[in-house]
């Protein structure tokens, strides 16, 4: 028996009880840009903590207000940590920690620093979440459209007593709470989401193109018929699964790719498959993958910095590289 998800809309959150309060975004990337504009646009007192760089810049050019790190972080009410996963432990330790007061939010749009403990957060202050489910470009795009995109939000630590009105305010300030907004946990929401990534819209799909390309070109096929078959046309498969779900995907496609596409799908997720997706969930919830991760970033990434060059050099990349130019010329 699944649970049934919490909705939230616009009703059941109040921007008002922000009024007064100062939300520091640290970090001015993707997600950083579009949530402090949008915040902004709602009506909330924004501020940025950055580093002098291209974002830094992009900040002011933004008409925000930008301060070191420390320094937003000791002006703000509410401490947005939009910053990648691996530094973001070592940043709240040298300019965030100290200058939280008593009654603060540490908020962040993604768990995986205080599910895996990389953060500790002292317990005279709000710990929350809120996690819209696109890319910053979509998060902005859709705003401005007058909706917004479908969120997450969690409550870890509530010291105020105030935590969940609040980070529901700031979900609405996103827009997210005109789509909705489900209400999830730092754990649930971490673990689900780098299982996702690994076993299927990062990991798997790339191994499954990879593997399917490989396979037909090794039988003789032309690379760039292969790339078509096996890359290509993803994209317009995916767009139906998301427009209505698997069902509506195959009322979309041909009765022949739906036959063999149901007939054929089992035999490569097969059971093996499902057993090997059941352990990288547990090395995810037993902190496996953490700690792997963690020391690769501390060892300066060499194997990652080995298969992105490895992978840049594979068949599809170069052919696919070529066709691409193609299309932009059509």
């Amino acid at each position: 028996m699944y649970r049934m998800a919490k909705v939230y809309y616009d009703d059941d959150a109040d921007l008002s009880v922000l009024e007064g309060k100062t939300i520091a975004v640290i970090g001015y990337g993707n997600q950083g840009r579009a949530q402090a504009l949008n915040m902004r646009d709602s009506g909330l007192k924004v501020i940025i903590g950055s580093i002098k760089d291209a974002s830094y810049d992009k900040a002011l050019e933004d008409g925000l207000e930008v301060y070191p790190i420390a320094e937003a972080a000791g002006k703000a009410d509410f401490v947005h940590i939009l910053l990648p996963d691996e530094i973001q432990s070592k940043v709240y330790e040298s300019e965030i920690k100290a200058n939280l007061k008593d009654g603060d939010t540490l908020m962040f749009s993604h768990g995986f620093n205080i599910r895996f403990k990389r953060i500790v957060p002292a317990d005279n202050i709000d710990v929350v979440m809120v996690a819209p489910k696109a890319p910053g470009v979509r998060v902005r795009e859709t705003y401005e459209e007058g909706f917004g995109t479908p969120a997450l939000i969690a409550v870890e630590q509530d010291a105020s007593g105030n935590a969940k009105e609040n980070i529901l305010a700031i979900a609405k300030a996103l827009g997210a709470t005109r789509a909705g907004v489900i209400e999830t946990t730092f754990p649930e929401e971490t673990e689900t989401d780098l299982f996702g990534e690994q076993v299927d819209l990062c990991g798997g799909v790339t191994e499954l193109i990879k593997a399917s390309y490989d396979t037909l070109v090794n039988a003789g096929y032309q690379p760039e018929i292969a790339y078509f078959e096996t890359l290509h046309e993803l994209k317009l498969i995916t767009d139906l699964v998301q427009a209505g779900g698997l069902e509506h995907m195959w009322k979309c496609v041909s009765n022949t790719a739906e036959y063999g596409g149901r007939t054929r799908g089992e035999r490569i997720i097969t059971k093996q498959t499902r057993q090997e997706m059941k352990k990288i969930l547990e090395e995810i919830k037993t902190d496996k993958f953490a700690s792997e991760w963690i020391g690769e970033c501390e060892k300066g990434m060499p194997n990652l910095k080995r298969m992105r060059e490895n992978d840049a050099k594979l068949q599809i990349e170069v052919v696919g590289k070529k066709l691409r130019e193609m299309f932009s010329k059509s």
